[in-house]
């Protein structure tokens, strides 16, 4: 007789293999990331940027992973002060770091589309010291928290009570997110205040957690500036324009779905052609553009982050710092 439980065996066998395999592959992709992208991140955080542009700063810190044998998951945001994130320079952008300047640096790699997620807030004032402290803090006492099952509302929980303690506002309207493969927001939230509800997190996932933190007198929101200098791909249907097709061509060789910057595509167009084409897939819908995020006091923004992978034991942060 035809044993039809052995057909049925092996396919669940090297179906459960293939399914390893996968992880691991991702696994080893998300680790490989996530070095490269701790090491820019420290590099990051003991140099001197005062006097250097946002050209300065974004082009280096991008170069800086392309040496490492990476791509950028994203434009590296160079956000000011009250300017919480989602600001990459312009070409040649002028604005120069000042020594009273609080300046997130938000940086992404990846290696074959998995990526790593990880900021670091470079501060010249002492006086803001304590909200650097803080968003760090926060970033530490989640991570020790987390494995799988633990809820997502309890890491905001932790991420909250953690920057009260310490007579700072959360920003609750900004969180961290679940990652994919070419997808820097995958559809979880991982909240910076304790919420109702939510999800729990699960193994072989990657995650971001990013808590942001402003003073006392912060509105602890942020609202969209008129700023857009970040962009991505929603649509690769044909316009019928031969140069914009090209354009959308190129974006999605070099970027797939993730977010890109104006800076990377005047390396192949001239600046008013590119921003001209770029106004007219936008109009289409072939192309979203991001805002600057800015808290809604004008208040001062830290922030700190880390890309991690929970499992039954505890977790792995794919961004800690050897």
């Amino acid at each position: 007789m035809y044993d039809h439980s052995f057909v049925l065996r092996n396919y669940t066998d090297n179906h459960f293999k293939g399914k390893i395999r996968i992880e691991i592959v991702q696994t080893e992709q998300y680790l490989k990331a996530g070095k490269i992208a701790s090491e820019v991140r420290e590099m990051v955080r003991i140099k001197d940027w005062i006097g250097k542009t946002v050209f300065e700063i974004c082009e280096e810190v991008e170069g800086e992973i392309i040496k490492r044998g990476a791509k950028c998951a994203f434009p590296v945001n160079a956000s000011i002060n009250e300017i919480a994130a989602h600001y990459t320079a312009e070409p040649n952008d002028p604005i120069t770091i000042k020594d009273t300047d609080l300046v997130k640096i938000d940086l992404g790699v990846q290696i074959d589309g998995y990526i790593a997620d990880t900021a670091v807030t470079v501060c010249y004032d002492a006086q803001f010291d304590g909200l650097v402290k803080a968003a760090e803090e926060a970033l530490a006492n989640a991570m020790s928290i987390i494995k799988t099952g633990v809820k997502a509302s309890d890491v905001g929980r932790t991420i909250e009570t953690t920057i009260k303690k310490m007579g700072f506002k959360p920003i609750a309207n900004l969180s961290g997110h679940s990652l994919d493969q070419y997808t820097i927001h995958a559809g979880k939230s991982i909240p910076n205040i304790w919420s109702i509800g939510g999800f729990t997190l699960s193994e072989n996932t990657a995650y971001a957690c990013e808590p942001f933190v402003t003073t006392e007198q912060g509105g602890g929101f942020i609202r969209n500036g008129q700023i857009k200098n970040i962009f991505a791909l929603n649509s690769r249907k044909k316009t019928k324009n031969e140069e914009a097709d090209r354009l959308l061509d190129f974006i999605w060789e070099n970027c797939n779905m993730l977010p890109f910057a104006l800076r990377w595509i005047t390396k192949e167009w001239e600046e008013k052609q590119a921003r001209e084409l770029l106004e007219f897939l936008i109009k289409k819908k072939s192309i979203q553009a991001y805002p600057i995020l800015i808290e809604i006091n004008k208040q001062r923004v830290a922030q700190a982050e880390h890309t991690f992978i929970p499992n039954e034991n505890g977790v792995t942060v794919t961004t800690k710092a050897e």
